[in-house]
């Protein structure tokens, strides 16, 4: 005779339930990965998509900036170049000649540079930067550009002396104290007009 079944022996409709209990928790469990799995994948295409509209957004506010610092740059050349010359006569520099983006480019001795504005007379000539922003760097920058004037000067035969000169339509006072100890003379809009601004001692000369 078959053993009879005690009270704590589960019977096999509650083993059988047990286990289709378990499939379904199983087929559940997978329907949540699937779910979840296509979840991901839309979130990572979307990620895609608004990673691609910053980065368009982003590439046309930097054109937008480049543009209004550009109608800045040459609003601020515009107002200087007419009357520098008359500026620095003010200031006891006569300078006879003035040009306006001024560029050298010597290939033999890999020299090249632009000025935006160079003043000229027999003896002097000034280089003069015209920038927005002037920050430390385009002062530095400038440097530079006049010891490739120097150089270039120098290959050539031209025995003027070089001075440099500044221009800022936003000038900090941290950057204007720099520029002016670098023995540059440092111009600066005042309203309609501007101001030349001497450096603080002796300007340096190249």
């Amino acid at each position: 005779m078959p053993a009879t079944q005690t009270a704590n022996t589960p019977s096999f409709e509650m083993v059988w339930a047990l286990v289709k209990e378990v499939a379904e928790n199983q087929k559940e469990t997978e329907r949540q990965i699937q779910d979840n799995a296509v979840q991901m994948k839309e979130f990572r295409e979307s990620q895609k998509e608004t990673e691609r509209v910053l980065k368009e957004s982003k590439k046309a506010l930097d054109i937008q900036i480049g543009s209004l610092t550009n109608l800045f740059g040459d609003f601020t050349l515009g107002m200087i170049a007419p009357r520098i010359r008359e500026k620095f006569t003010e200031l006891g520099l006569v300078f006879l000649e003035s040009s306006l983006n001024f560029d050298v480019t010597d290939r033999i001795n890999n020299i090249s540079f632009e000025i935006d504005i160079f003043l000229k007379n027999g003896e002097k000539a000034m280089l003069v930067e015209v920038k927005t922003k002037l920050t430390e760097e385009r002062i530095n920058k400038h440097i530079n550009r006049l010891e490739k004037m120097r150089k270039y000067a120098d290959l050539h035969g031209d025995k003027r002396v070089f001075l440099g000169a500044v221009a800022g339509f936003a000038v900090t006072d941290e950057v204007r104290k720099i520029a002016l100890d670098q023995g540059f003379y440092l111009i600066e809009p005042d309203g309609e007009n501007f101001n030349i601004t001497p450096p603080n001692d002796k300007p340096k000369e190249w």
